[in-house]
This record gives structure tokens, sequence and C-alpha cells, in this order.
């Protein structure tokens, strides 16, 4: 049987950079074994005063936008620039599914192969508020060791983007040209979360990209800004040639410099805590809830007498709550 580092190596590892180490010390993260997570909860306490120094970015987009090569092309364009590079996944449906975009790292095969990267799918298991945990703490262990940049991709929809944004610097969403017709079925969810839109594969519809900036900006123009310092641009860019890639990183560099000379940035992140905070509670209360055994022998007949319409849904509830100690 394999001895499992103790909290003391696996930061040691970590602050040193070594990989093995590091993906040790996720894996405990994602473990939902109590004591697992109790071990973890030492780790992550432990690198907190060294977390918090990377670059964090969001990306999300449509499907068939070209996430995976655009991604690939940026995090070699970083790393050659001189950065460390972290690519995770959040994606709450890779537990029905099979597996993340993430989960076939031959779909990125150059940053998965280089030693300055770091590449890791979502756990398996497809419960949101899970894997956003994980994804979260994930961030923090790789901060600790070094990384400067950290990309977090979201495959799901809905509710999953709104997660990813909560817990980066800067959402940039990829989108296609062809916006007229896209644009009726985008939610307009999605561009209000944005610090940037960049229309991928330029290479390709080189003919359309001038009417998909357009609308792009218009869509943008009409949405209230989330910031009163920066309003989102919209650019090209080819995640198959890597045409762009340098501009496009430089409108997040200019934002993160504005974000901090303004308060904004540091206080997004001390938003983003305190969400988290209220997030976590809520997790566990309800996790709590419903391991009660006096709740587990209620509630089926409780849940019967509300479907028969025997009582009302709000009776029901006072009734499994006051069960709870």
């Amino acid at each position: 049987m394999v001895k499992q580092p103790g909290v003391d190596e696996l930061y040691d590892g970590v602050r040193a950079g070594n990989r093995a180490l590091i993906g040790r010390a996720i894996t405990l993260i994602e473990s939902r074994n109590p004591a697992h997570q109790q071990k973890a909860q030492q780790l992550l306490h432990k690198l907190l005063p060294h977390a918090g120094g990377a670059q964090r970015v969001g990306i999300s987009g449509v499907p068939g936008v070209g996430k995976s090569t655009f991604i690939e092309k940026l995090g070699m364009w970083l790393v050659d620039e001189g950065n460390r590079v972290a690519v995770l996944a959040v994606d709450p449906s890779s537990g029905r599914t099979g597996g993340s975009i993430l989960g076939d790292k031959t779909r990125m095969e150059q940053l998965s192969a280089c030693e300055k990267a770091f590449i890791r799918p979502s756990p398996s298991a497809g419960v949101l508020g899970g894997v956003a945990r994980a994804t979260r703490e994930t961030m923090m262990v790789l901060e600790a060791a070094g990384f400067d940049v950290v990309l977090v991709e979201t495959v799901g929809t809905g509710q999953s983007e709104t997660m990813v944004a909560d817990m980066v610097d800067f959402f940039l969403v990829l989108m296609l040209p062809g916006a007229g017709d896209e644009l009726q079925g985008i939610k307009k969810g999605i561009l209000e979360l944005a610090d940037m839109v960049a229309i991928n594969k330029a290479d390709i519809f080189a003919e359309k990209l001038k009417q998909a900036v357009r609308e792009y900006k218009s869509a943008l123009h009409i949405l209230t800004d989330a910031s009163p310092s920066w309003h989102p641009p919209v650019v090209t860019c080819s995640g198959l040639k890597g045409d762009g890639v340098p501009e496009l990183w430089g409108q997040v560099e200019k934002h993160s410099r504005i974000m901090s000379e303004s308060g904004e940035r540091k206080a997004r992140r001390t938003e983003q805590r305190l969400t988290w905070l209220d997030t976590q509670v809520r997790d566990r209360l309800l996790q709590r809830f419903y391991n009660d055994d006096a709740v587990k022998a209620e509630l089926p007949s409780l849940r019967e007498k509300v479907k028969q319409g025997d009582i009302t849904v709000s009776a029901a509830a006072d009734k499994l709550l006051s069960l709870l100690k």
C-alpha cells in the first residue's frame, strides 16, 4: 500500500513546484472523505498566505467555438512569454457525460506536455457546488505553487458561468462570427458577465468579422457595465493560428492594471470570498439537513402528502425544519 504524504510533505512539495505532489494535493482536496477533507483544510490553511498572486481568467463560449484550441494557443504563448500557466475546468455535467472537454488532454498536446503548464479537468462528481469548491481550492494550491496565470474554463451552461465569474479577475467570452443569428440564441446573462468578447476563428470567417464586431459592440452597449472604469471590448482572434492572441492578452493586462489602480480588483476578490462563504454555509446546511436521521425518516411521508395535496408546501417545510437538531 502506497503511503499517503502528510500535510507538511504536501505543503513543501507544492511550494517547491513538485508536479506529483501538486497533483496529490489536488486529489486530496477533491476527495469527499471527511478525514481527507480535514487534512485538505489543514493544507489549505498553510498555503493560504502564499495564494492570490495569479491572474485568474475565466473562459466561456458557445459550443463549437474552439475553446480547447484557443486555450492551448493562449497557454503556449503565455509560457513563451515567461509565465507558468494552469488550466482548470468547471463542468457540472461531467459525471453524466463521462468527462469534461479537458478530460482528454490530447486535445491540448503541446500544453499538457509543457513543464511550465498544468492542466486539470474538473472532478468527475457532477455537482456544481462540489466542482466549484474543488476548483476554487485547487486554484489556491496552484497559486501557492507559483503559477502566474490560472485559466478557468467553463464547459457547462447557465449557473456554471456565474460560478466561474465569481472566482476570477477577468471573464472572457468566446464567440463565432455570424453574430446576427447567434445573438438570438445566447442568453443576455453571459454577455453581462463578460469583461471582453473575443470573436474566434477569424481566419475562417474573415468576411463576417466586421459585421460580427459591430453587432457584439451594439449588444454590449445596451448593457450596464459592471465597472465604471471598464467597458468590455470586442476583439478578434484565431485560436488555430494564434492571430490576435498577444493583443487579446494585452487587454487582460490593461484591465488588471486599471482595476488594481482603482482598488476594484481587491474589492472584487473580497466580494468573491464573502459570496463563497455564503455559498459554503448554504451547501453545508443543506447537506446537514438531508443527512439528519429524523429528516430522513419523515421526508418520504411528507413528500407523499405534498404530492397528494394533503398538506401545503410551507407546512411540510416547517415540519421538516423543526426536526433538525
